[in-house]
């Protein structure tokens, strides 16, 4: 299919490079456009294969994926690349180091470098690819799979969070249902809180660093993100930042002019506690498929701040923080979401919009701007 997103695969394994090989040619919208071993192969067959997203293993001989990603840089290929390494938490940093030179997002293999059960992230990995290229070829003016064509090829592809994305955006014409009526006023802003997941990182590097450093209001994002990587996370975004910003950890004061991030795997809820308020993290279930769950936290600044939040949610697949950013604006609190043309999975924000529940929808190129007016306005 002509409109189909290609992909090099750059891993040092054989048996690697078939298995992703395999979970991309299994996938409608996807074709693999060639494979390499190491980064200086995944050099020499760019000019020739002209992929629209990159697989990188950060791990291989003769040219790792940080070499690669500073040659990438020198030669000035834009084409996005998306991080799936084995390296843990104790590796963090360098996936970290991936992002600041240019990757747009990482998948961890779920068991080594030879992880023979890399089908438990597919889902996670194939929304990434289909994500960024498709926006890599939307900004090359080429057609991409649309929605109504989206026909799994597997029988247990069918049920996948993929299947379900495809099917929700071909369903019906985005129309918001009426917004929710509102118990009380706007108030002057005192916490924004964040949601987001697939293209976060790249979207947050954009926005954190427009940010005015005036800014005296708290933020608190959910970023979904596995155990161990938020903390170097935030310290990357704290490099590029004019505001502070940190991983959360349980008991810190909401301070104003301080970002706090989600840690992996842990819910962030916010609380008041006499004048002030404080940050909780608990191991309590996934929420709407997730820990940490933007509807956790979007559901307790609302109980927190009542009409004085501005709620958020950007790119990211699935429907997490839909629902409960609802709550923020019933409280009179105000909303935005990342419309879907700067989205790289148009999900999340998506579900809110036709909820009722976003009050404005905002480009990613705009939404530190507005996010800064919308504050200050408000004081």
């Amino acid at each position: 299919m002509a409109d189909e997103i290609s992909v090099l695969v750059v891993d040092d394994s054989a048996l690697m490079r078939n298995l992703i090989s395999r979970m991309i040619e299994d996938t409608p919208g996807l074709v693999v456009a060639e494979k390499a071993m190491n980064g200086n192969f995944a050099l020499q067959k760019i000019p020739r294969v002209e992929p629209d997203v990159i697989v990188l293993d950060l791990e291989m001989p003769e040219m790792n994926g940080i070499e690669f990603l500073k040659e990438r840089r020198k030669r000035d290929i834009n084409i996005p690349v998306v991080i799936l390494s084995s390296i843990a938490a104790k590796g963090a940093e360098i996936t970290m180091e991936a992002l600041s030179l240019g990757a747009s997002d990482f998948v961890q293999k779920p068991s080594g470098s030879i992880s023979e059960d890399i089908h438990v992230v597919k889902d996670t990995l194939v929304a990434k690819l289909l994500g960024y290229g498709g926006a890599y070829r939307k900004s090359l003016g080429k057609k991409v799979l649309a929605p109504s064509e989206y026909q799994p090829k597997t029988p247990a592809a069918k049920n996948s969070d993929i299947a379900v994305h495809f099917k929700l955006a071909a369903e019906a014409p985005i129309a918001p249902a009426p917004p929710p009526n509102q118990i009380r006023k706007p108030g002057n802003t005192e916490i924004i809180a964040i949601g987001i997941s697939t293209g976060g990182p790249d979207a947050l590097r954009l926005v954190f660093s427009n940010l005015d450093k005036d800014l005296k209001i708290p933020i608190v994002v959910v970023q979904h993100m596995p155990a161990g990587f938020t903390n170097e996370f935030a310290k990357s975004l704290d490099r590029i930042c004019p505001l502070s910003v940190k991983e959360a950890e349980d008991g810190d004061v909401i301070m104003p002019g301080r970002i706090l991030i989600a840690q992996g795997n842990k819910h962030l809820e916010v609380e008041k506690k006499g004048t002030g308020a404080v940050a909780r993290l608990s191991d309590t279930p996934q929420v709407s498929g997730h820990r940490p769950s933007a509807d956790v936290l979007f559901a307790s600044v609302a109980m927190a701040y009542s009409n004085r939040v501005l709620g958020v949610i950007m790119t990211g697949m699935g429907r997490d923080g839909a629902q409960h950013l609802g709550t923020i604006y019933k409280e009179g609190g105000m909303t935005l979401g990342q419309d879907e043309a700067s989205a790289v999975v148009y999900g999340m924000p998506r579900v809110a919009y036709e909820l009722g529940h976003v009050m404005e929808q905002v480009s990613l190129e705009k939404m530190a701007r507005r996010i800064c007016d919308v504050a200050k306005a408000s004081r």
